[in-house]
């Protein structure tokens, strides 16, 4: 199984913070919208997309909210996730790539190592990419 995250821009949510910051603006996009999951199958099929949460809110803090309990159940049925850095420290089941040390080359990280991330990375199309059949670009 595949899991990403997305925001779905929209110019229709509204809301305010404690601090009176915009509930649903995101820093990182410079734009509005909530931040969605999407969890696939290796080739794509979606198998299921979470609620909307505000924009700014982190891939990772998402995913606890509404995937990562299945998807340790299926980790223990033997059933792994490949997911992007953004879901570092996820846990059980959830495969990313490791990062570089701080300040090298991918070349500092061995070459086992570096197999395993591109295996990763290559395995797991980003599902904001545009699909073949989309004549939108996706929204990240």
């Amino acid at each position: 199984m595949i899991l990403d995250g997305m925001l779905i821009e929209s110019d229709r949510v509204t809301g305010t913070r404690g601090n009176g910051n915009d509930l649903w603006f995101s820093q990182k996009h410079k734009n509005f919208g909530g931040n969605v999951q999407f969890l696939s199958a290796p080739d794509g099929t979606p198998l299921w997309v979470s609620d909307a949460e505000p924009g700014p809110t982190p891939d990772i803090t998402v995913a606890r909210l509404h995937v990562l309990p299945a998807l340790y159940k299926a980790a223990a049925d033997g059933l792994p996730t490949l997911a992007d850095k953004g879901y570092i420290g996820a846990g059980i089941g959830i495969h990313v790539p490791v990062r570089r040390p701080k300040g090298k080359s991918e070349r500092a990280l061995d070459s086992d190592t570096r197999t395993t991330n591109a295996l990763v990375r290559d395995f797991a199309p980003s599902v904001s990419a545009p699909s073949p059949n989309s004549g939108n670009a996706g929204a990240r």
